[in-house]
Order: C-alpha cells, then structure tokens, then sequence
C-alpha cells in the first residue's frame, strides 16, 4: 500500500521536485534508448555485410586449401601448417556509446610475407602461400564479425533495460508522483476551505458576543440610572 503523504505546503514542493526529476531522467533514457537503437541497426548492417563477406571468403580459403592439398597431398599441407607461428593476438579497445562500453577488437592478422609465417620455402610453394594468404583474411574478417556481434548482444541487453526504465518512470513511477502530488495539492486546498469557514464562524460568533456585550452594558447602565423614563 502506497505511504499517504503528509498535506503540507513542504510535502507538495517536495513531490514537484520529485516529477521534475522524474520528467528529466525519462526524457534522457529515452534519448538513450533511441541513440543505443540507431548504433544497434548500424551495427546490424555491418555483421550482415561482413557474414556475406566471410562466407565469400572461406569458400574461396577453403578451395585454395583443397587446391594446395591435391597438388603437395594432405600429409605435406598439414606439416607445413604445423611449422606456422602461432596464431596473431588481438588488441582490445573500449568505446562508449551512451554509458555502454563496447569493445573494439584489433587484430594483428593480416597478409604475412613468407618469412613471417614460419614455414619453410623447402616443400611449399605458391599453392601453399595462396591456402595461408586466403585464411588469415578469414581470420581478419572472423574478428571483426565477432566485434560486430559482440556489440550487438550487448546493444540489445542495454535497449531492453533502457526501454523497462523508461516504462517504469512513464507508466508506474510518474502516475504515481502525479497522483501525490495532486493529493497533496487537494488536502491542503480542503484545510484552506476547511480554515476560512472556520475563521468565518469565528468572526461571526465575536461579533455577536460584542453586539451582546454592548446590549447587556446598556442596559446596565439604564437600570443603574434612576432618572432614566
């Protein structure tokens, strides 16, 4: 059961305040939630671009792998990817949308020359260069998809909480500041009402105890006057 507030000019002053507040922190989320919805559509295009190129791209790795396969045979194309340096590290970086923090993935992978990728030139050639150039522009592009939908999952747990708070104050906590406050507003008109009839009575009842103190003087003072007709 909501706590009924006290009818007092403090009380009322105080529940305006508590509205404005409210109006100002439901105007901001939904700014915010309207800014985080524009990022998330933005972002949403990016990964279905970038899905579209990451399938163009593995099929195209995955035919060069099958090309070098048949030419060195799948004993020879296993041992040289063994003898490839590990695989590239990511640099993590952090952007603020709106008080959400949003991770930008950068990858050091990108066309390696021969020498950087650790296999030796003995029992490899170009087939093979081809297969590893290929896969490491998969891996480019599979960073940069997880960086977009990572984002994305992200956007959408923040838009969900936005849009609950944004509800809360609209539908819930706003009607019920209203509703206080004019409450408030009605009790105090009531006592006003309640006080000036009251003064009223007051005023009327004084001036009848005067009207009857002079009368009852006046004829005091006839009685007490022996020559009074």
């Amino acid at each position: 059961m909501a706590e009924t507030p006290n009818p007092t000019r403090m009380e009322l002053i105080k529940a305006r305040g508590r509205i404005r507040l409210a109006k100002k922190g439901h105007s901001l989320l939904k700014q915010k939630r309207d800014v985080l919805i524009m990022e998330f559509f933005k972002i949403l295009s990016k990964a279905k671009d970038l899905r579209t190129e990451l399938n163009d791209e593995m099929r195209r790795a995955y035919m060069a792998l099958a090309v070098a396969q048949a030419y060195h045979g799948v004993a020879e194309v296993e041992n040289i990817a063994r003898a490839v340096r590990k695989a590239p590290g990511v640099d993590i970086e952090v952007k603020n949308v709106m008080g959400l923090r949003i991770s930008h993935i950068k990858s050091e992978a990108n066309e390696h020359t021969l020498m950087e990728r650790g296999y030796s030139v003995v029992g490899s050639s170009a087939k093979i260069d081809e297969a590893a150039g290929e896969f490491e522009k998969v891996l480019t592009l599979v960073v940069r998809l997880a960086e977009t939908e990572n984002a994305i999952r992200k956007l959408i747990r923040e838009i969900e909480k936005t849009k609950r708070r944004v509800n809360a104050l609209e539908f819930v906590l706003l009607p019920r500041l209203d509703a206080q406050a004019k409450l408030i507003s009605f009790r105090l008109q009531e006592m006003e009402r309640d006080s000036f009839v009251m003064l009223k009575t007051i005023k009327r009842k004084l001036a009848r105890a005067g009207e009857e103190a002079a009368n009852g003087n006046g004829k005091a003072r006839r009685n007490g006057n022996p020559n009074h007709n």
